[in-house]
């Protein structure tokens, strides 16, 4: 068994070459869009933010993805999107099987490596055509767990009931929390979900209608750079500073729902505590996944917390960590942030997790 931290990854650039996200594109999360195919759907988030910087297709040194072949219904599906992008003449490009926040994880490193200077990342899922809260359970484990079907809103159900018995959350708490994040979406013009959620009846007790996501489709993606060439890109590029991504047990019994020390140790890693930030994007699918979140990065109310209003306002699965990235990258291009935090999060009740800081300055460093 791992331990309660899980294993990670070496974190943060000591070496002295900084790593920035010099453009971000998303589109317009929708609940269904069935008249279009993932390929359709990606190529105009890919041709923006090649626009945004200038580049070129073959002007990228290394290309990276997320998404999952269970939604899409077919095996290694990812390639098809991969054509659209152009993989001839032959590209350096990899795929991660989760959250396009891992496929910019991974395109970080190789730009740590100095193999390129530039990499293209991007992310798509469509939960439209399935039933999501089923498909999810594929992730569980396959001998205790998975059999019993327990969906993705009753283990987050469980999640909220635990921190209400522990005395950490009431319902008060989770419908605050979902009130915020959809009023602070109305300013978002790419949220599913924007203005006031009225307090339903119970979806799985105690969670109700309004503190769970939206399920629908989406694509994002993210122009990385090193150095100068990140300069030469973007006014104000979002440094990242520090990333880091941990995993806990994959036994639900043996965790503590109401805490994520996965979260904490990636934060600690990626050097979060070293200095205050501004800004927050947590991917918080569940409002009671906001409290835990909270709690482990030790986020008061001095942080704007979700400005884009959240994966409660807008969650397309396999996109929705990546956007989280590219928001809180997005207020430090506009000078909004000046030191912010992104997380990402996969699996059942915040099993997996990735944090990065990310920062803006007149002269890197």
């Amino acid at each position: 068994m791992t331990s309660p931290a899980g294993r990670g990854t070496t974190s943060r650039a000591r070496h002295g070459r900084d790593i920035a996200v010099v453009a971000f594109a998303q589109t317009r999360h929708r609940r269904r869009t069935d008249e279009t195919s993932e390929v359709e759907m990606l190529m105009p988030v890919l041709h923006e933010v090649l626009s945004r910087t200038g580049l070129r297709t073959g002007d990228i040194g290394f290309t990276c993805s997320g998404s999952s072949d269970y939604l899409a219904g077919r095996a290694f599906s990812f390639t098809m999107a991969l054509d659209g992008v152009g993989a001839w003449p032959p590209i350096s490009e990899s795929h991660v099987e989760t959250d396009g926040a891992w496929a910019l994880y991974e395109a970080w490193v190789k730009l740590l490596t100095g193999e390129c200077d530039t990499a293209l990342v991007y992310a798509y899922g469509k939960s439209s055509p399935g039933e999501l809260r089923d498909v999810l359970t594929r992730q569980l484990d396959p001998y205790y767990t998975a059999p019993l079907w327990p969906d993705s809103v009753a283990l987050a159900a469980l999640q909220a009931q635990a921190l209400i018995d522990a005395g950490e959350a009431d319902e008060a708490e989770l419908a605050a929390v979902a009130a915020r994040s959809r009023r602070d979406a109305a300013d978002n013009p790419h949220a599913q979900l924007q203005g006031e959620v009225p307090r339903r009846d119970h979806l799985v007790r105690p969670l109700r209608v309004s503190d769970c996501p939206p399920v629908g489709d989406g694509a994002a993606a993210v122009v990385l750079a090193a150095g100068e060439r990140a300069r030469d890109l973007c006014e104000r590029p979002a440094w990242i500073r520090g990333m880091d991504h941990r995993i806990e047990a994959h036994g639900l019994g043996v965790r503590d729902l109401t805490r994520s020390p996965s979260t904490r140790l990636a934060a600690e890693r990626a050097g979060l505590f070293e200095r205050p930030v501004d800004t927050a994007e947590l991917h918080a699918p569940f409002t009671s996944q906001e409290l835990v979140l909270r709690r482990s990065l030790d986020l008061d109310a001095r942080v704007r917390v979700n400005p884009s209003g959240g994966a409660l306002a807008a969650n397309p699965v396999m996109t929705a960590g990546l956007i989280r990235i590219g928001e809180a990258a997005s207020r430090i291009h506009s000078g909004d942030s000046d030191r912010a935090l992104a997380h990402a999060t996969s699996g059942p009740c915040l099993q997996h997790n990735l944090v990065a800081v990310l920062e803006g300055e007149t002269h890197a460093g």
